[in-house]
């Protein structure tokens, strides 16, 4: 497993932007899929973005647009551009790591999260 530690939550207007960043530790990072999830009060945490380790990506259609995720290897770091946000993009956000090419499957690590707030 890798030790992840999210960054770059905050409150931000609508229409406004943040970066999220996720630095790792432990294993090598370049051999993991990342992914961001996002979770509010009573739901399912759901995969926002993901990126392979080969640098493919997936986005959650209602983000598709106005969020961007990639990756520094060199850093151990995979970053959540915001753009655009929207009050229904509030949640804590969760950086994790799954072993393997794929994003598809369980992630096996995670972060503590990050609150992100937007408001109206």
């Amino acid at each position: 497993q890798v030790q992840l530690v999210e960054s770059g939550g905050g409150l931000v207007q609508a229409g406004g932007s943040l970066r999220l960043s996720c630095a790792a530790s432990g294993r090598t990072f370049s051999n993991y899929a990342m992914g961001w999830f996002r979770q509010t009060p009573g739901t399912q945490r759901e995969l926002v973005a993901a990126i392979t380790s080969s640098g493919g990506t997936y986005y959650l259609d209602s983000v598709k647009g106005r969020f961007t995720i990639s990756r520094d290897d060199a850093k151990y770091t995979v970053y959540l551009q915001m753009n655009s946000l929207k009050p229904m993009d509030t949640a804590v956000y969760y950086c994790a790591a799954r072993d393997g090419e794929s994003w598809r499957g369980l992630f096996e690590s995670w972060g503590q999260g990050t609150q992100v707030t937007v408001s109206s």
